[in-house]
């Protein structure tokens, strides 16, 4: 009994913390979008947020599943950190720059997430690798404009 409310515990907590990275991903995304001059960047933002969007709503949906309630104000502090050095350089250096540090964070995080939250269930796992490939997707593909 005690280790199905572990395994239930864990898969809760994992796919919050997924549904605070798709949150912050598509927020930083977002934020950062207008500002881009490079026609294939803005294409490869927008794939990206639209991704992160698609996933998030199966997060959400497996959030209902488990009775659990998505957090709204998961956005953490890439607002302040994204509207600063866009302050001081708008180039799409600064943007491909400012999304591989976040895409470097959510990956870490996420892996941290996984070995942490072991008894989540496999969907929720299955649904963190998922987000951790398209981090290391977006990072890949931004790497020609570093």
């Amino acid at each position: 009994m005690e280790s199905d409310t572990k395994k239930l515990t864990d898969t809760t907590k994992l796919l919050r913390e997924c549904d605070a990275g798709t949150k912050m991903a598509i927020s930083s995304i977002n934020e950062i979008l207008e500002k881009v001059e490079d026609t294939k960047l803005n294409e490869i933002l927008t794939k990206s947020r639209n991704a992160h969007e698609e996933l998030e709503s199966e997060i959400h949906s497996l959030l209902n599943y488990h009775k659990e309630e998505p957090d709204p104000l998961a956005k953490g502090m890439s607002f302040i950190k994204t509207n600063v050095k866009m302050g001081i350089d708008e180039s799409d250096k600064t943007v491909a720059n400012l999304i591989t540090d976040g895409c470097n964070m959510g990956i870490k995080s996420l892996n941290k997430y996984l070995n942490q939250y072991a008894m989540a269930d496999v969907i929720s796992k299955k649904i963190t690798e998922k987000l951790i490939r398209l981090e290391e997707n977006l990072r890949k593909e931004l790497s020609t404009y570093l």
